[in-house]
């Protein structure tokens, strides 16, 4: 079974989108680019918005992926428990697939019998940890967002501290939502570093709408983007090693 490179958006918003394209429908053709959206709602505890709940759910749904609506306070467990709870619900999913073509079309991890379950499971834990990821964090730096933003730097930090203990290759991008000048800003590119995530926080203020749908859709082409990158890399290296 190859391991391959999971594909994460990770999505941190207070509030309803305000602004473009729906984002329940960008998370679903994010998806179908294999790419699974997990959102995070941050809530005020004297305040519920229910259609800011439906939303975020909706999201995360039509992404394949998991969302939590959580209070400022409980943010940085919930960023590390998400990533985590996505990998394994995405790593099942692969596994069943194999099944499926191994056993048959009914065939899936809660069918087998218990002790082949838990070799499975043993097997999904493993790739958790070895499988190279690729995380696109999302920030809404929306004008509510103001009061919470100390607690996602917070998070972010305790993430990349999180993460640097796996064995498989971690790749970072993050984006904000609304940009300075456009819907969707990137504050830092794609990098393997993990202490590179500090140096994004002067960048991070808040004010303005919540283009949630435009930042998805921009947070999936990025995922294209360094695919073209990366293969134009390797095509200019192989041009060098033809000349040599």
């Amino acid at each position: 079974m190859k391991k391959g490179t999971l594909k994460q958006i990770l999505l941190l918003t207070d509030g309803c989108s305000n602004k473009g394209e729906d984002p329940i429908a960008m998370a679903a053709l994010a998806k179908e680019q294999g790419i699974t959206v997990n959102v995070i709602g941050i809530v005020d505890e004297k305040v519920i918005d229910q259609e800011a709940m439906e939303e975020i759910e909706g999201i995360a749904m039509s992404g394949g992926g998991v969302s939590q609506i959580v209070y400022s306070h409980q943010l940085s467990h919930t960023v590390q428990m998400v990533t985590r709870q996505a990998m394994t619900q995405t790593l099942q999913g692969v596994v069943n697939q194999e099944l499926r073509h191994i056993l048959g079309k009914n065939s899936s991890i809660e069918e087998l019998p218990p002790e082949e379950r838990g070799e499975v499971m043993e097997v999904v834990d493993e790739l958790g940890e070895t499988v190279n990821l690729e995380i696109l964090i999302l920030v809404d730096t929306s004008a509510s967002m103001e009061p919470k933003l100390p607690t996602v730097k917070e998070a972010l930090l305790d993430l990349s501290i999180s993460l640097n203990s796996r064995i498989g290759r971690n790749q970072f991008s993050i984006s904000v939502f609304p940009g300075k000048k456009q819907d969707v800003e990137n504050v830092l590119d794609w990098t393997p570093k993990l202490e590179s995530i500090s140096s994004i926080f002067p960048k991070l203020t808040t004010g303005g709408i919540t283009p949630t749908g435009p930042a998805i859709r921009e947070a999936a082409q990025s995922f294209k983007k360094k695919r073209s990158l990366r293969s134009y890399l390797l095509d200019e290296e192989h041009v060098d090693e033809q000349q040599l």
